[in-house]
């Protein structure tokens, strides 16, 4: 059977690629946490994401930060993070201590998304075949 076919499958799915990529860029502010002049970034909001999914708009490379992802929509826009808490005299924006928070905030978004996958799999398969 195509998961992909029923709605909460493939919602799900297409936030845990959101959070992939978004933990992806959070690895990346960490990494580059003292390089002078890096700022700090972030992606759109899956919500954005998931409306232009919806509406059959497609993404489109617009900016060099944007970057390909690798889940069911084309792109995901990588931005500079205007809601950093602080600049570094060098004029780094990363403060490890929002990366840390937003990549805990991820973790619980990935276990939410993969609960409710792992549910939605029980429920259709107790519906189907009776046993659990």
């Amino acid at each position: 059977m195509n998961f992909d076919s029923i709605s909460l499958f493939d919602l799900a799915s297409k936030r845990l690629d959101y959070l992939a990529e978004r933990q992806q860029v959070i690895s990346e502010n960490i990494a580059n946490a003292d390089t002078p002049g890096f700022r700090a970034q972030d992606v759109a909001p899956f919500e954005e994401l998931l409306d232009h999914t919806t509406s059959q708009v497609s993404l489109e490379t617009t900016h060099t930060g944007h970057k390909t992802g690798g889940g069911t929509y084309e792109t995901v826009a990588v931005t500079n993070d205007d809601r950093a808490w602080e600049q570094s005299i060098n004029g780094n924006t990363v403060v490890l201590e929002q990366q840390t928070i937003k990549a805990a905030e991820i973790e619980d978004g990935y276990q939410l998304a993969a609960d409710l996958y792992r549910k939605a799999h029980q429920l259709l398969t107790l519906a189907t075949t009776g046993r659990k």
